[in-house]
Formats: C-alpha cells, sequence, structure tokens
C-alpha cells in the first residue's frame, strides 16, 4: 500500500506511539514524529524513516513546523508524571495543540482517551482524558476520540501492575473496588488496529468511539485469569480499608510502576469502564477484538521471549540530572547510572572499551576479584580469561568472566554475563554524543531474577553494586578527561 498522506504522530516515545509508527510506515504513509527528547529515539528500528521534530505541546513549542502540511495527527500524549496537577497540564497542552492543528488545516485529529460513563464521581484520570477530547472537538477540529480501558500487553503500565501483584503476593488484598466495578479490557494489536484503520475510514469521523475487548471483568477476575494463565495458585481477602494514596504506595512498593503513575490510575478503579455500545464493531467490522484470556496469553508470549516493543518506561525515563535510577520492569531489573562529561563520545568509548584483562576494572578491583573468586569456588569461570587484545574488542569474544554481545563503534558495549548467577546479567556502557565536545556516559546493569532468590539476590547487591558503578563512572570520566 502506498499513499501521498503525511501523518504526525505526537508522544512517539510512549507505549502506543512507539508501536504505531512503524504500523504507519508499513501501510505507506509518510510519518513525522513529534518529541520533547528525540535523541530518545535514536536506535529505533523505524527512527530514520521518520521525520522526527524537537517540541513540547505543553509550552507550545515546534508544533507550528510538525503540523505544517499534515494530512492527519495523532494525539498520544499525557501528562500524568509531569506533576501532580496533571489535569491543568493536559488542558493547557490539548488547548495549545487544537489551535495549532487548526491554524495548520490537519484534517483529521485522531486521540486515544479513557472509558467511563459522564457521570458525576469520575475519576480525574478519566475526567482529564474526556475533557482533552471536547477542547479539541471545540476548537472546530474533526476528531476521531478512541475511548479504552485497561490495554492489556507486554509493557502496558495498566497490565504491569496486574502482572507484578499477581506474580509476587500469593495472598492479594482484595479491595471492595476490585470486587463491585466492572471493566472491558482490550488488547493492544486490538488498539493499534483501531487507530491505524482510522486514518482512511470516513464512518469515524467526529465520533466517540468505545473501545474493548470480548468480555467484561471486575478487577478481581482481571488478576484471577492472570494467574491461571501462569499456572499460579493465588488467593485473596477481603480488605476494606482502600484509598488511592495508600494503593498507590503499595503498588509502587511491589510492581516498577511508580506511586505518582499509579495514584490516577487506581482512582479509577471506582469507574465502570465499560463500552456503552457497539458502534466500534459496526464502523470497523473487520476488527474482531480478543477476549482478555488470550490477550494475556499473547503479552506472556511476548514477555517470556524478550520481544517487548515498547514499554510505559521509555516515556518515563528519568532525567540525566538525576544521576542514577533503579527500575524493576518486563522481568528485568535495571540499574542505570547518567554522568555528563567534557570529552567526546569517541574518547569515553575508548576508555570502557578498554576495560578488565590485565588493565583490570578501573575501580574497586578487591571486589571484583571476590567475585571472582566466589565464581570459580563454585564451579564458573572466574577471571581466568582475560581479553584477546587490550585495544580492540570485538562482538562475540571473551572479556573476563563477561562475553562481549554486541558493539557499537564509537557508542556501546554489552556485556553478557558467564559466571554463575541466580538469573542472567548484562553490563552495558553508553557514549551519547552532547553538543560540543562533551558526552553522556550511561552504565546500565540488567539482571533477569530466576525465582525468589534471584529477586532477593539483585536487592541485597544493590548498595554494592552502587557504590561499583559510581566509581567505575567516576574512573571513566577521569581517563577520558586524560586522553
Amino acid at each position: 500500500m502506498t499513499t501521498s498522506k503525511t501523518i504526525l504522530v505526537t508522544g512517539p516515545t510512549g507505549y502506543i506511539g512507539g508501536r504505531l509508527i512503524p504500523r504507519l510506515l508499513a501501510r505507506g504513509y509518510k510519518v513525522r514524529a513529534l518529541a520533547r527528547h528525540p535523541e530518545d529515539l535514536e536506535g529505533r528500528s523505524w527512527s530514520g524513516s521518520v521525520e522526527i521534530f524537537k517540541g513540547d505541546v505543553f509550552l507550545g513549542q515546534g508544533l507550528k513546523e510538525a503540523l505544517s502540511g499534515a494530512d492527519a495527527a495523532y494525539y498520544l500524549i499525557h501528562s500524568m508524571a509531569d506533576a501532580v496537577d496533571f489535569e491543568s497540564f493536559e488542558e493547557t497542552s490539548a488547548k495549545n495543540f487544537a489551535a495549532a492543528a487548526s491554524e495548520a488545516g490537519v484534517k483529521k485529529i485522531i486521540y486515544l482517551g479513557g472509558l467511563g460513563g459522564e457521570a458525576a464521581g469520575l475519576s480525574h484520570h478519566l475526567h482529564s482524558r474526556h475533557l482533552m477530547g471536547q477542547i479539541m472537538r471545540s476548537a472546530g477540529l474533526n476528531v476521531t476520540e478512541f475511548r479504552a480501558a485497561v490495554i492489556v500487553g507486554s509493557g502496558s503500565i495498566s497490565f504491569e501492575i496486574i502482572r507484578y501483584l499477581v506474580e509476587r503476593l500469593p495472598l492479594i488484598p482484595s479491595f471492595p473496588h476490585l470486587c463491585d466495578t466492572h471493566c472491558q479490557p482490550v488488547a493492544i494489536r486490538d488498539v493499534l488496529a483501531y487507530l491505524s484503520a482510522a486514518l482512511d475510514n470516513p464512518l469515524s469521523d467526529g465520533k466517540v468511539i468505545e473501545i474493548g475487548g470480548s468480555g467484561v471483568y471486575t478487577y478481581r477476575e482481571l488478576m484471577n485469569i492472570y494467574a491461571q494463565s501462569r499456572g499460579l495458585r493465588r488467593s485473596f481477602f477481603s480488605f476494606p480499608l482502600w484509598s488511592p494514596e495508600l494503593s498507590a504506595r503499595l503498588v509502587g512498593l511491589l510492581t516498577p510502576v511508580p506511586a505518582v503513575l499509579a495514584k490516577p490510575l487506581l482512582e479509577s478503579l471506582s469507574n465502570d469502564v465499560v463500552c456503552s455500545s457497539d458502534e466500534a464493531l459496526k464502523i470497523f467490522p473487520d476488527i474482531k477484538p480478543l477476549d482478555y484470556r488470550t490477550a494475556v496469553q499473547y503479552a506472556l508470549m511476548r514477555v517470556s521471549g524478550h520481544d517487548v516493543e515498547t514499554s510505559w518506561t521509555t516515556a518515563y525515563r528519568p532525567r540525566y540530572a538525576k544521576r542514577s535510577s533503579f527500575i524493576d520492569t518486563e522481568g528485568l531489573i535495571l540499574q542505570d547510572h547518567y554522568m555528563t562529561l567534557d570529552a567526546s563520545a569517541e574518547k569515553v568509548f575508548r576508555v570502557f572499551t578498554g576495560i578488565g584483562g590485565e588493565r583490570g576494572w578501573f575501580y574497586a578491583q578487591w571486589l571484583w576479584d571476590l567475585k571472582a573468586l566466589q565464581d570459580r569456588f563454585i564451579g564458573g569461570v572466574g577471571m581466568r580469561r582475560g581479553r584477546r587484545n587490550p585495544e580492540v574488542i570485538c562482538q562475540g569474544e571473551a572479556l573476563d568472566f563477561w562475553r562481549v554481545e554486541r558493539v557499537i563503534e564509537g557508542r556501546m558495549l554489552l556485556l553478557r554475563a558467564e559466571m554463575k548467577l541466580p538469573g542472567k546479567g548484562w553490563l552495558q556502557f553508553e557514549a551519547q554524543p552532547l553538543s560540543g565536545n562533551s558526552a553522556v556516559l550511561r552504565l546500565t546493569s540488567y539482571f533477569e531474577p530466576r525465582g525468589f532468590f534471584g529477586n532477593i539476590y539483585w536487592y541485597l547487591l544493590y548498595p554494592v553494586h552502587t557504590y561499583i558503578f559510581r566509581g567505575l563512572m567516576r574512573e571513566i570520566r577521569r581517563r577520558a578527561l586524560e586522553l
């Protein structure tokens, strides 16, 4: 299929936008992307085929350039992580976008909002989702607004909350909202099918279209079905005390989803989010929505096959100013460290690709040696293998008790652990160029725990890893500045 239409996607670093763009490209559209941090799109398989604009919808920056000449645009933005008062952020963003799209003469806007009846007591999150659609319609735009409840897919924030709670709690607290309110979840593949099909379907013009899967469930039933799909025995107990704040803190402790994102989602548990009409099936008869159990099975296949296309964590990436983060997501534990330094990315790359072997590991060598001794004691390889060449590193060769899994010249080195661990581990070094003669050094450790002990192992070692990695970053900076 080929077409001359130009389509703008906002929120390309997000869960939905990152999956929608390659599907639009496959359908032959010319695609543009508007992002606050365009550098976050580097490395995507489709980034070279997309015209990328830097901009900020809340500040109204970059909209005129990105929307100029666009035939249609997707609005896939939310601001839950940007401020406690996210509603005012979202309202301002929608007004800026609507004014710019109207001025540019964009023929169609496709927006993904949230389900929920227009009744009193609608949660702040759902009320804001509805308001943004109203703002864009009131600007005289041709808006197709899809409304969905829980989106089921690997990496979806709602699905990840369910997944981690069921995986980690053999006894799950059952709040009244879990028993009394109903939800009509929809598979991510169906959401993407609706979003892409709406571009060339005039029957969707100006409509608010509710989309959902083929079943309606309570939230307790959603967790129970997930448990059955994983072969887990889970029980529920009544817990009458419930508040969004308390539940958000619990979710923040037990899952990778921070409380600031969990709270507005959990507030929505008090609202039934069920389709009130079958208009979606009439307008898009070729789309046959999956049931929840099947959608869960597809999501689990993606997770177990390490084939998660996008995740909610991409858009929630910590800023460099935070220096470090600890994220538990997609079955992987990530420990991330950042540092800006006044040396070129090429010099930084030369330093970290020279690590190991006779040069050692730059910092706290005694701890690396202790780990090697422990590994040899339990039958591992220790550090006996060294490295082939102190200056040249190639993909596939051994490096002490690591294997070089990937090298991107001047940019990145990924090592896979071959020591004995209760799981699988990787260590990644990145040099990201900045303007002038400076760069960001990023050091990320990944761990895929095996069983309960695997999780405990990595959490117990977190302080040690933090000490080693911060010192290692400082030493890489020192050596890069001396080159």
